[in-house]
Parts: C-alpha cells; sequence; structure tokens
C-alpha cells in the first residue's frame, strides 16, 4: 500500500445518493469521471475483472464462444430493424468526418446477427453460441446511484442461433442454468422474474434481480406458489363477465366539487339519492379515466386514454413498458384546448371508447370486464355518471396492463396474495425469435434445402452493475465487506509500528509465505500513517480477512480477523499460513 494508487476519504462524496456509491468512492475502488461514467482504480479494476472471471469461466463452461465487437457501429444495421429510431433519445449518435452515421453501442443483436449471417449458410453450422464482454452505451437521461444507473457500463451478452424453436428453447435453458451458477459464485442472491422485453423485443423473457430496496424494479412474488414477475410483466386475472340484465339504467348526476376520486366517494355516500343499500361507495367502485402523449420515435404524438378501477392510479414504468419504444408525456392544457370533448377531471367514456367524438384510442385495465358497472365522468364538468356498463354503455378499444400493483393482489396462478419487493436488474434472458434474423436477412438452408429464418436468444449480465450490487449488499457502518470471490486480495495484512520495529520485516515475510502458497494478499507496509489509519482503511477496503502484526509479535502470534463478522483469533504465526490457506 506505500506504492498503491489509493487514496481513501473519511467524508462521503456529495455526489452520492447510496451507500454502495458512496464506499466504492471512500475506498478508492472508482473516481467520477462525467455525469454517469466512472473511472476504475487498480482496485476497483481488480474487483471488475474477478466479476468478469466468473461470468467468462460460466459462458465457457457451456461451451458458448467469446468474440469481441467495436463499441462505434454504423447506422445502416440500426435502421435495418428499426432501432436507430426506436431508442430514440437514449442513443449516442455521432458522424465522422465524411458525416456518415455511427452509434455508440447500447446493445449488439445486429451485430451479432450480421456476423453469422456472414459466416454461416446451413443447418448444420447451427447451433452456435456467441458471447463478449464488452462496454455498452446509453445516454440515460438522469444517471444516479453511481455504477448502477450510468451512461457507460460492462455487459455480457450473448446470442443463441437456431434452426428451431426446440434448440432456442434448449440454449435458454442452458443460459438460465448458467446464470444461477454464475450468481452463486459471486455471492449475489437473486430471484428470477417474468419480464417485459421492451426495445429488444420477442417473447419469453425472465429477468434476475437481486433484492434490495434502492433498486428501481419493484417485482412480486407469490406467498404461495413460485410465481414471480417485474410489476411491468404481472398480467391480471380478468374477473368473470357480469350479467347485466337487472341492472338500472345509467343515470347522470350533478357532482360538485368533487375534483378527486375520494370527494367523489364522499358525495355519493353522503347523498340519499345515491348511497347504496348493501355497503359504502369505494374507490374501486369508480372508474378513472387517464389521457396521456405518446411520443413515437419518429417524433409524432398520438394521445391515448386509459381507464382504470378509481383504487389504483395507472403505473408509469408498467404502462411505458406496454407502449414501448413510444415514450410518455403529460396530456396538457393546451392538448385539452384542441380536444373540447375532453372535460378536464370530468372524462368518461363517452367521449372515448369507440367511435367517440375525441378519436382518442381508449383501453381499460382486465378488470373492467362485460357487465361491470361504474360511476364514472359524464364527459361534462362537474357531472357523474352512475350504473355505466361496460358492454352495454361502452365499449373500449381495447384492454391494457397499466394500473398500479397493490401488496396483497390475488397471484395470477394460484390466487393467493402477491408480496411487492424492490429489486437491482443483474441479468436479463429473453427469446427473441426471428425477429433480427427476419429484418437482416440471417437464413439458412434445411436439411431439405428449403431456406430457413433463425431464430435466436438473447441473454445479458450486468457485469459493472454486479459489483455495485455487490458493493450495495456487503458492507456495514466502517465500509465494504467483498465476498472473497471478487474481492481485491484473500488477506489484508497490516504492519504496525515503527519503521525500525520488527513488525514491518515479519508482515513482508508472512505477505510473501501467503503469496507462495497462492493466496492474493495486500499488504500495509506504510510506515507514515498510524495504527488507527491503517486499521480504519483495512475495514473500508473490505478485505475478507484482516491479519494484524502487532505487539502479538513478541508472542509469536498475530491477530486474524474476520472481515464479515467481526471475529478476531490470535494464530500462532508458523500456522498462520495454512489457517488463512484454509478459509481461501
Amino acid at each position: 500500500m506505500s506504492t498503491l494508487f489509493l487514496r481513501t476519504l473519511r467524508e462521503d462524496p456529495s455526489d452520492a445518493e447510496v451507500a454502495g456509491h458512496r464506499l466504492l468512492v471512500r475506498a478508492g475502488y472508482i473516481r467520477r469521471a462525467a455525469p454517469g461514467g466512472f473511472t476504475w482504480l487498480p482496485l476497483g479494476w481488480i474487483v471488475l475483472r474477478n466479476v468478469e472471471r466468473i461470468v467468462r469461466e460460466e459462458m465457457d463452461r457451456e461451451g458458448f464462444q467469446e468474440v469481441h465487437f467495436p463499441a462505434l457501429l454504423p447506422r445502416e444495421p440500426y435502421e435495418a430493424t428499426g432501432r436507430w429510431t426506436d431508442y430514440g433519445d437514449n442513443l449516442f449518435r455521432l458522424q465522422d468526418r465524411r458525416e456518415a452515421d455511427y452509434l455508440l453501442a447500447p446493445t449488439h443483436e445486429e451485430m451479432f446477427t450480421l456476423l453469422v449471417k456472414d459466416l454461416y449458410s446451413s443447418y448444420k453450422d447451427l447451433p452456435v453460441v456467441l458471447y463478449q464482454i464488452q462496454t455498452k452505451y446509453r445516454d440515460e437521461a438522469r444517471p444516479r446511484a453511481g455504477l448502477l444507473r450510468g451512461r457507460e457500463f460492462l455487459m455480457k451478452d450473448s446470442y443463441s442461433f437456431d434452426v428451431d424453436d426446440e434448440g432456442l428453447q434448449a440454449n435458454y435453458d442452458k443460459h438460465r442454468a448458467a446464470y444461477q451458477r454464475t450468481f452463486a459464485r459471486l455471492s449475489l442472491p437473486v430471484v428470477i422474474v417474468s419480464a417485459m422485453s421492451g426495445a429488444m423485443g420477442g417473447s419469453a423473457s425472465e429477468e434476475f434481480l437481486a433484492p434490495l430496496e434502492v433498486g428501481e424494479d419493484t417485482y412480486v412474488r407469490c406467498t404461495k406458489c413460485d410465481y414471480a414477475a417485474n410489476t411491468e410483466a404481472v398480467r391480471v386475472a380478468p374477473p368473470a363477465a357480469v350479467p347485466f340484465d337487472d341492472l338500472p339504467p345509467a343515470r347522470v348526476y350533478d357532482t360538485p366539487d368533487t375534483p378527486t376520486i375520494q370527494t367523489l366517494v364522499d358525495l355519493f355516500n353522503a347523498r340519499a339519492d345515491l348511497q347504496r343499500t348493501d355497503r359504502a361507495w369505494t374507490a374501486a367502485d369508480t372508474l378513472k379515466n387517464l389521457v396521456v402523449k405518446l411520443k413515437n420515435p419518429d417524433g409524432t404524438f398520438t394521445a391515448l386514454a386509459i381507464g382504470v378501477p378509481g383504487d389504483r392510479d395507472v403505473d408509469m414504468k408498467r404502462l411505458e413498458a406496454q407502449v414501448s419504444p413510444a415514450e410518455i408525456e403529460p396530456f396538457t392544457e393546451d392538448d385539452f384546448k384542441a380536444n373540447p370533448a375532453l372535460a378536464k377531471g370530468y372524462i368518461g367514456p363517452g367521449a372515448l371508447g369507440l367511435h367517440n367524438a375525441s378519436g382518442i384510442r381508449f383501453l381499460v385495465d382486465p378488470r373492467v370486464v362485460d357487465g361491470t358497472a361504474w360511476i364514472t365522468g359524464a364527459d361534462t364538468p362537474g357531472k357523474h355518471v352512475k350504473d355505466l356498463a361496460m358492454g352495454r354503455d361502452f365499449t373500449p378499444d381495447g384492454v391494457i396492463e397499466a394500473a398500479e400493483v397493490h401488496d396483497g393482489d390475488p397471484c395470477p396462478v394460484c390466487s393467493s396474495p402477491l408480496e411487492m419487493a424492490r429489486g437491482i436488474e443483474m441479468g436479463h434472458i429473453f427469446q427473441l425469435g426471428r425477429k433480427y434474423a427476419e429484418a437482416l436477412g440471417l437464413t439458412v438452408l434445411d436439411e431439405n434445402g428449403k431456406t430457413r429464418v433463425v431464430t435466436m436468444g438473447s441473454y445479458g449480465i450486468g457485469v459493472s452493475r454486479a459489483v455495485a450490487a455487490l458493493a450495495e449488499l456487503n458492507n456495514d457502518d466502517k465500509g465494504l465487506i467483498w465476498p472473497r470471490a471478487i474481492a481485491p486480495a484473500d488477506v489484508h495484512i497490516v504492519a504496525t509500528g515503527k519503521a525500525t520495529d520488527p513488525q514491518l520485516p515479519a508482515a513482508e515475510l508472512l505477505a510473501a509465505e501467503c503469496e507462495a502458497a497462492g493466496l492474493r494478499v495486500l499488504l500495509d507496509d506504510r510506515v507514515s500513517v498510524s495504527p488507527g489509519v491503517k486499521f480504519n482503511d483495512a475495514e473500508l477496503v473490505g478485505v475478507p480477512t484482516i491479519v494484524v502484526v502487532g505487539r502479538g509479535l513478541a508472542d509469536g502470534v498475530v491477530e486474524v480477523k474476520d472481515r464479515r463478522t467481526g471475529e478476531k483469533q490470535d494464530i500462532a504465526l508458523a500456522e498462520v499460513v495454512a489457517h488463512l490457506t484454509s478459509l481461501a
């Protein structure tokens, strides 16, 4: 450590929002270079490469083959698949001196597809799985949480190429198993959840989430069966249709001063002519209709109305996943002026629905089924309609999964209560199918000499993000606590005393013996800092085992401390290498 390029910090960096980010900077693992971009310092680079090594070993174990693409790519392949436009503002675009368009790759499906197309033409060449570990770039609008949400990040992405769907499923299953082994070796707990494919496209899709409160993903898991899903991918089990033969006709009522769902419910419960005889009205009896604008990849805008039960809001992340690659923008006062059929605060299906006056597409929550009757806007300020029945009085354009998911909602598989949690996406696997192969003309001749479009899978792991998640999961009030497999060293040896004292040469000899035994050693041989600073730095840096060569040396012992548990024990100097080796 006397020559290591390292400067630890006593104070938290001002721009760090989460514990892992604060500690990675304070312990000298990373430094901010730009918003969403970080420099890896020597200790951080070792940790990153340890994660990368484990990922690579598990890919190689399955027989997958590593390649490496440039990060700077031409526009044309992404134009062919539509993603030059679909990625919108998230894409870093640039031109060379000849004004040819390029991008910094956010992902490499197109390039892998073209590579296989260039070299393979027969079913006999398949299956093949290729992967790379490469830097990716996305122009995040709000980079946050250090390495968890950056503009530049290291990612392992692999792609399978098969003649048929059975082969795709087999390679999908191989990746799923390889990911489980990878995260187990990293000591990174993950929950596998059903997910949306988003801009990637494809059918089957699963995420590997590390359960962490600082995560941006919300997921649900069943309290009884094994169902788990990102909230964006949760599917509501629609209730059965309700007979509406005995329903009274829909009727409009004056409902002044009801700007919110709660004030509307209170009014209905307070007025004798509106009260129910069996129970009180609740927000779930109302239909809330929200209008938004979709910004399409080509820059045009489309209005969209969403109807959800009034006890739930529209979840914007769920909505974004459903309408991707379009982006959501609010419906403004100018938009309402341009659509006079919409009465702000009192919008109802009458101004929406099929063949409506507004011309706005209207989609409803799956719980809104035929025969369900609602209190909802009457499309006139200060008025609501009661007993407006779906299928009798209005018909939407379709269904959309965009309402908030609540704790205790029924599981779509077994109807038991769901519970919600937050997590960080560590990996994502997709069955892409033939989207990219068709767009880029990737075909092979089958055994009958007929042309077959190749089917693909895409599989990613966030390598740099794994470092951030592990830092977030493994720390205390003193610093980081790395799992041994990815720590910058196995043993952190601290020599106390002055330069002329025997502790330093004894520590240097012990370090040499540990290295000879195959252990990775970080030696604090600094003579210009106090023992207290050395001890604090050892706790902060987070190597799993700390060895203090101090006053006990006179009695032939050194102190061995487990960084995770804090347990200390004196070990005879002659036995310490064997003891440390047994821990590794």
